[in-house]
């Protein structure tokens, strides 16, 4: 049974949460302050964090921040702010979907599901004839027999080129592989974790480049140019 945590200061919120995510068989935990969040995890570590951003001690964001220095658990932020600038932020920092209050709990317990599906441990697969191999139980790929140091979601975006080599993916296929809705105008932050893919591959080989530019259209693997 997947654990919930809940980190949201209005108590009607986060008990119409824990209705619609207990009646999808999720347990739940409920707190109302960032640094409550950061030691819980830490302890008792949950499957996923609903993350307010609008917290009475430390803002959401600034928590998502300090989690990614021990975990990966996925963050879904929750915020009255629908800026489109907030939502690019909340992906950037490292959260795997947001959500606009009001919403319907109903939603962010299918979002949660989806989240949670995508994260499932897959195979491990072997590509480019063996240049990249990539250990999806241990979030790890490796290139010409290096590990990479990457972020969860330059994992999930590098492992969705790699599956599929010379196939163009657009800016909003490869959201989809991050879990995030398509429509969550986040589609620039794409460009700025291909941008970090390639220099950490650079490092590897510095005249590399697997990861080619369609321009207009969106990026793809070639195994040619590894």
């Amino acid at each position: 049974m997947p654990h919930i945590l809940i980190v949201e200061d209005e108590a009607a919120i986060a008990d119409t949460l824990i209705f619609a995510l207990q009646g999808e068989g999720f347990s739940t935990t409920w707190l109302n302050l960032g640094a409550a969040a950061l030691e819980h995890q830490r302890q008792t570590p949950a499957d996923l964090i609903i993350l307010d951003i609008g917290l009475p001690d430390i803002s959401g964001f600034e928590t998502c921040k300090q989690l990614r220095r021990f975990t990966e658990v996925p963050v879904l932020f929750l915020s009255a702010r629908d800026a489109e600038i907030d939502r690019v932020v909340g992906l950037e920092i490292g959260a795997d979907d947001y959500v606009v209050k009001p919403f319907s709990p109903r939603e962010v317990a299918a979002r949660v599901k989806a989240i949670l599906k995508r994260m499932a441990p897959r195979a491990t697969l072997e590509a480019g004839s063996t240049l990249f191999r990539i250990d999806a139980e241990r979030v790890q790929i490796s290139y010409r027999g290096q590990p990479l140091s990457l972020t969860r979601h330059e994992f999930r975006l590098l492992q969705c080129l790699l599956e599929q080599p010379e196939r163009v993916f657009s800016r909003e296929q490869l959201l989809d592989a991050l879990g995030v809705a398509a429509d969550a105008g986040y589609e620039r932050s794409i460009d700025s974790h291909i941008k970090s893919l390639r220099a950490k591959l650079r490092l590897v080989r510095a005249e590399a480049e697997p990861i080619q530019t369609h321009r207009g259209l969106g990026y793809s693997y070639s195994p040619g140019h590894s």
